[in-house]
């Protein structure tokens, strides 16, 4: 009898873990990539590339203090440690998840010492003392026939691994913000050295202008232009000085460190024009974190559905005991042991009010929007790295252009303040070279790191290093 009950217990088991599963077969809405992008063309088989490493991406910068900024944004950023936080609770949730695969099993015993009465029913009138020692255990195994666990289990894992690519995603935006974010510094850096510059160059313009005018030469309305002149140049390196002290601060941020406590000093240096990539559109659903996360999390959408669809059917849970117990003589003996099978229970809900059937159209519901969040994730990642590339063949040609025009504007600013030292024009003309000379010369600059902010841009929108 015994070992007939111990094989219909396997076989239920067997049973639950071989049940059906009440989960719509997964199915991902397809977006179909593009032959080429429109500004590059090309074609590479896609792998999986969401968990490769992404590499010190911005040392091809070759910058030393950008490379220890980075280094400290990966140690102390209060967005990345939250990020990882968030990525540990899911990895909780999971494990907590998955136990429910396995039965519960629990250990007690007890002891105790007991006076009975003698006039007890049935009683024969004499009291009796005596010892009770008991030393058991039980198991508690719910049998999924209908995969409500394993969906659970497969919903919270897919949940894990969305949160392990948020991870990899805010990572990749972080270190791109700190780049993105140092660039603009040292963009303001070379602006406040032109501006420098240019007060140096016209302040001996006004001194000459004054002179002239002492000597009759000029008029007082050349002095006043030239110190116009001056003046605005003046104003813009304070300028540049306050929007630079705003970037520190930025930058102090993104490396956890407080503004106060934080800077770094200026340098004046250029970034070399980084190259157009020669990726294609498949490796955006390979290399993007937050294509992978929204794609899990569309998976777990799903398998919650099944979960919903599973409470329309009984729960069946299976109980398992045994043990010693004693009053007397040897307790881990034969005649003192004890076993039991069951109960074998199910239970069943016959009336929700709806409750069941509102479940399972919120569980679809909430996997249509995670469909639409996944394709809308695949179509903006397209446009990003097709705005990235546009904007990297753009400013090539605009540095090219407004390199002659800053060159042309120097000339001309060279050849107007000869011609008004000889006394062939008078200061308006000066004062237009020189002003149109700063500010070709300024967008210039603003061309330059702009084409290495635009390189900052498209490693995040290809979710890696191009």
């Amino acid at each position: 009898m015994r070992n007939r009950s111990v094989r219909s217990a396997g076989l239920l088991i067997m049973t639950g873990l071989g049940a059906c599963s009440m989960a719509p077969q997964y199915r991902p809405p397809q977006v179909t990539p593009p032959n080429s992008y429109r500004e590059i063309a090309g074609w590479t088989p896609a792998a999986p590339m969401d968990a490769v490493a992404r590499g010190d991406w911005w040392r091809v910068f070759n910058d030393t203090v950008l490379d220890d900024l980075e280094q400290k944004a990966e140690a102390a950023s209060p967005t990345l440690a939250a990020a990882l936080a968030r990525y540990e609770q899911a990895r909780a949730v999971a494990r907590a998840e998955a136990s429910d695969l396995m039965p519960e099993i629990d250990a007690d015993g007890s002891t105790s010492r007991r006076r009975v009465s003698g006039n007890r029913f049935q009683g024969n009138g004499q009291s009796v003392t005596y010892n009770d020692v008991s030393v058991g255990g039980s198991l508690d195994y719910e049998l999924d026939l209908w995969g409500r666990i394993r969906n659970s289990v497969k919903a919270a894992r897919a949940d894990a691994q969305a949160s392990k690519a948020d991870l990899a995603s805010a990572r990749l935006s972080l270190h791109a913000a700190v780049a993105d974010a140092y660039i603009r510094l040292r963009g303001l850096d070379a602006q406040a050295d032109l501006l420098r510059r240019s007060v140096a160059a016209f302040d001996h313009a006004y001194k000459l202008t004054r002179t002239r005018h002492e000597g009759g030469i000029a008029s007082g309305i050349d002095v006043n232009r030239a110190q116009t002149t001056l003046s605005n140049a003046k104003a813009q390196i304070s300028a540049i000085a306050n929007q630079r002290a705003a970037t520190e601060h930025e930058l102090a941020a993104l490396t956890g460190a407080l503004a106060s406590e934080f800077s770094v000093a200026p340098q004046v240096r250029t970034f070399g024009a980084p190259g157009v990539p020669t990726g294609t559109p498949s490796t955006l659903l390979e290399r993007r974190p937050d294509i992978a996360a929204a794609e899990r999390r569309m998976f777990a959408a799903n398998a919650q559905v099944g979960v919903a669809r599973a409470a329309f059917f009984p729960t069946v849970t299976l109980g398992l005991s045994g043990g010693w117990e004693t009053t007397h003589g040897n307790l881990l003996s034969t005649p003192s042991s004890f076993w039991g099978l069951g109960p074998l229970s199910a239970a069943l809900n016959l009336f929700d009010g709806g409750r069941r059937r509102a479940q399972v159209r919120l569980s679809r519901a909430q996997y249509e929007e995670q469909a639409a969040a996944y394709r809308d994730t695949v179509l903006s990642a397209f446009r990003q790295v097709e705005d990235g590339i546009a904007a990297l063949h753009n400013l090539a040609a605009q540095w090219h252009d407004q390199r002659e025009a800053a060159q042309a504007a120097q000339r001309t600013s060279g050849i107007a303040l000869d011609r008004y030292r000889d006394g062939a024009a008078d200061y308006l003309e000066v004062v237009t070279a020189q002003t149109d000379a700063l500010d070709a010369q300024s967008a210039l600059l603003e061309v330059e790191f702009d084409r290495a902010r635009a390189h900052i841009g498209l490693v995040r929108a290809l979710g890696g290093p191009v």
